[in-house]
């Protein structure tokens, strides 16, 4: 009974680290985001060092995770959760590289009329942190619901991206001379399209550990 409520006492360390992770990753997409509207270059440099933080959470994670593997030996479901725990954390540092990769662009648009009122990057990223919680959620909780409700707003996103890119390349017709934004635009479009993606990986992770069996909420 007690090497259980160690174990168990480890696992809620582990999600405890995840959860920090997602909170930095979500502060940076939202820090990206407000550099990107303000086109302020100092608060897109400071997402770009910031970064070093959660990438440095993630090595910490990984070493957890093996340090709890070797000591524990879990098997079965509490195997499916750590692995499921490893899994999630690379998905979760890939989400925080888009958003440094949003900072990058928002350096190279620099100071100039901003053109992002044309698109739905903004609907997208904030969907996109929506799916994040709920998808930590459900693996944390064990929650299918949560888990579907992931995939169903990954459709959202990719409808908006579907728009945004039609916006762009229209606009981008009648303003050649735009073309240096816009195809920054473009490159944040395919970041934030990405990050759902990532996202709804984490959310068949947590599918995964709930039921047992592999799921694409992508398809």
């Amino acid at each position: 009974m007690v090497v259980r409520e160690s174990f168990d006492n480890n696992l809620q360390e582990l999600q405890g680290k995840m959860s920090m992770m997602a909170k930095l990753s979500i502060t940076a997409m939202e820090k990206a985001f407000e550099a990107l509207k303000k086109q302020d270059v100092e608060i897109a440099l400071k997402v770009i060092d910031e970064d070093t933080v959660i990438d440095n959470l993630d090595t910490e994670i990984n070493q957890f995770v093996i340090w709890l593997m070797v000591k524990e030996q879990p098997v079965a479901r509490d195997l499916r959760r750590i692995i499921g725990a490893l899994k999630i954390t690379s998905e979760i540092e890939r989400i925080a590289d888009f958003a440094v990769n949003i900072a990058k662009s928002t350096i190279k648009i620099g100071q100039t009329h901003s053109l992002v009122k044309i698109t739905n990057l903004d609907q997208m990223k904030d969907l996109s942190i929506t799916m994040l919680e709920k998808a930590l959620q459900s693996f944390i909780e064990e929650n299918m619901v949560l888990a579907k409700e992931v995939g169903d707003l990954d459709d959202k996103v990719d409808k908006y991206s579907g728009e945004t890119y039609k916006a762009i390349t229209k606009y981008l017709k009648e303003h050649p001379e735009e073309t240096d934004q816009l195809v920054q635009l473009l490159f944040i479009n395919r970041y934030l399209e990405r990050t759902a993606d990532h996202i709804t990986n984490i959310a068949e992770s947590a599918a995964y550990l709930i039921k047992g069996r592999i799921y694409d909420f992508n398809s």
